[in-house]
């Protein structure tokens, strides 16, 4: 049996938590992003998301504030798991499998007498530069993320997205203007980076930025060189990748010109430019679009899909196919088959 109360994923024939937001004695987290990894007291993960994970709780202690967040736990054990090497626990066989979704991203399979489950995380299928390729194995229950489920969510090929954003980075620093992409610390920030550094183009990148990059470096992910952002020594003839929440033009880049773009899925919104508030958008995505979770489904071959983080129209558009989905609902308590 599992349930879904206070936004997290248990796993009572386990005793597991599932990417818990609040902290839990013994939880597996799927990837390094703050929607999905917290400080628990046991992290059940993938050997490259550990490093991660290590570096992020770190990076959260340095900048933690007074009164303003919770004092810090304990250090955080990590029972790591390599890619397709399954262990045992209990009567159950467990096994973490490529998600493609960022460096380390997992998705995990259950198995046992009632049959295979897998539970997703944030996936995505599109081979991508700096994360693992993406895997999909038949199960009974498969529990998916939809953030892109509905039918215009289709994302161009990573190659052409690439190209534009080069050629507008090229054109903004001929004219005399600092290209700024906002793009998120971990995943889109290091994905920009091997696009960018692969045209030659020169880079600078906020602190954040450079700190888990240097966790991709560790982990075996080629990158092309990048500056840490120092205001004292930008000229203004590099562009800088920033975080979003970041939002505020560095230091010194202020009173220059700039150029700005968010790289994002929801850059196929019409509504893209007031949303984000930047000069473009372009649709460089670390999830799966429209047609890859159709995809996933096609290939994995489950009985029943679940799904959560996305959009609760989906499960109409899969029963209009033939697919026997439901949305996961909070307090929820289904038997796994």
């Amino acid at each position: 049996m599992f349930s879904l109360a206070e936004k997290s994923l248990y796993v009572a024939d386990l005793d597991l938590w599932i990417d818990s937001m609040r902290p839990r004695s013994r939880c597996y987290v799927s990837h390094g992003h703050a929607d999905h990894a917290r400080a628990h007291d046991v992290v059940v993960t993938s050997t490259n998301n550990a490093r991660v994970c290590r570096k992020r709780f770190g990076m959260a202690a340095t900048y933690r504030q007074p009164r303003l967040l919770p004092k810090p736990r304990p250090e955080t054990v990590f029972e790591e798991h390599d890619f397709n090497e399954p262990w045992s626990l209990g009567e159950h066989r467990l096994t973490l499998f490529s998600a493609g979704h960022v460096l380390g991203s997992a998705q995990l399979l259950i198995e046992g007498a009632r049959g295979r489950f897998v539970y997703t995380g944030d996936f995505k299928l599109e081979p991508s530069y700096t994360a693992e390729p993406a895997e999909v194995k038949p199960c009974d229950t498969v529990l998916m993320e939809c953030t892109y489920g509905r039918p215009h969510y289709v994302f161009p090929p990573r190659a052409e997205v690439a190209a534009e954003m080069v050629a507008w980075a090229r054109s903004a620093l001929e004219d005399g203007a600092v290209p700024i992409f906002y793009a998120y610390s971990l995943g889109k920030a290091q994905e920009a980076l091997a696009i960018l550094g692969a045209a030659g183009l020169p880079l600078t990148v906020h602190g954040a930025i450079h700190s888990l990059a240097s966790v991709y470096t560790e982990a075996g992910v080629a990158l092309p060189p990048y500056e840490h952002y120092d205001a004292d020594a930008f000229d203004g003839t590099r562009i800088v990748v920033w975080p979003p929440s970041g939002r505020v033009l560095p230091k010194a880049v202020r009173g220059r010109s700039a150029r700005t773009a968010t790289l994002t899925g929801w850059a196929l919104d019409k509504n893209m430019k007031f949303r984000y508030g930047t000069d473009t958008a372009f649709p460089l995505s670390d999830h799966a679009d429209f047609p890859s979770l159709l995809r996933y489904i096609e290939l994995a071959q489950p009985k029943k899909v679940l799904l959560n983080h996305g959009w609760r129209d989906f499960v109409a558009r899969l029963r209009r196919l033939g697919i026997d989905a439901e949305y996961l609902e909070a307090n929820a308590q289904l038997a796994l088959f």
